[in-house]
Parts: structure tokens; C-alpha cells; sequence
């Protein structure tokens, strides 16, 4: 009985995608995630990232942009363009923070943008709820 209820919750759960290179805050928005009871998936590359898109249908997606590989804008950019996939709102969580590379970023269809530095998880949190609804 327990599971059944437990896989109800899962269910309902919105299943958010972190795509991020570096491990140590990678794990830490995942810990702080599931602690609040989301579906989490993670990758650690943008070319990962991007298959994990098609192949988890996240309801949102926290994406670095320097990335090895495929970097975040070539990420957000491919998204945007698969008919599958454009409706995912995505919002960028990086250390870049330049004026152009923010316009850059919602240009592409990004959802929002938030600079690293300038965020704590917890108000990273509170931007995915507002978006999630």
C-alpha cells in the first residue's frame, strides 16, 4: 500500500532537469530538490543535457551555459527549434552575467535568467515554483 501511494507522489511530482557541470552544485540544488519532493534528473554535459530533454519531458530545466560540449546557448537554441520540446520552460543559472550574454539568453526563448552569484538555492527554488505554478 505504501508504494502505491508513494508511486502516486511520484507522479504528481514536477520533475525538474539540472543540467550542470560542476558536481558540487549540482548535487546540492538535486539534495535541495528532493528534500521539497520534486522529480529530479541531472546531466553533466550539454549534449547529456540535451538527449535528457527529449528523453525525460522535464516540466522545467535549470541549465549552466558553459558546459563541455555543446555549451548552454547551443542547448537553449536546439530546445527552442524541436517542436517537442520548445514548450519547456527553461531558465538559465549561470556565472555569466554580462548584459549580452543575458539578452543573448532570453533571445533564445530562456524563461528567465539568474546569475549564480546572485542566488541562493532557496530563491532559486522560489523562481521554479513561481514558473512551475
Amino acid at each position: 500500500m505504501k508504494s502505491k501511494a508513494f508511486s502516486a507522489l511520484k507522479i504528481m511530482a514536477k520533475k525538474i532537469l539540472i543540467i550542470e557541470d560542476d558536481k558540487f552544485l549540482r548535487e546540492l540544488m538535486t539534495r535541495k530538490l528532493l528534500s521539497l519532493e520534486y522529480d529530479v534528473v541531472s546531466a553533466s554535459d550539454g549534449e547529456e543535457g540535451l538527449q535528457k530533454i527529449k528523453s525525460e519531458t522535464p516540466d522545467i530545466v535549470l541549465l549552466d551555459l558553459i558546459l563541455p560540449g555543446i555549451n548552454g546557448f547551443d542547448v537553449l537554441a536546439k530546445a527552442k527549434k524541436d517542436p517537442a520540446i520548445e514548450k519547456i520552460p527553461i531558465i538559465i543559472l549561470s556565472n555569466l552575467g554580462q548584459s549580452e550574454d543575458i539578452e543573448k539568453g532570453l533571445k533564445l526563448g530562456a524563461q528567465d535568467f539568474l546569475v549564480k552569484a546572485h542566488f541562493t538555492p532557496q530563491e532559486i527554488v522560489n523562481k521554479l515554483r513561481s514558473i512551475l505554478g
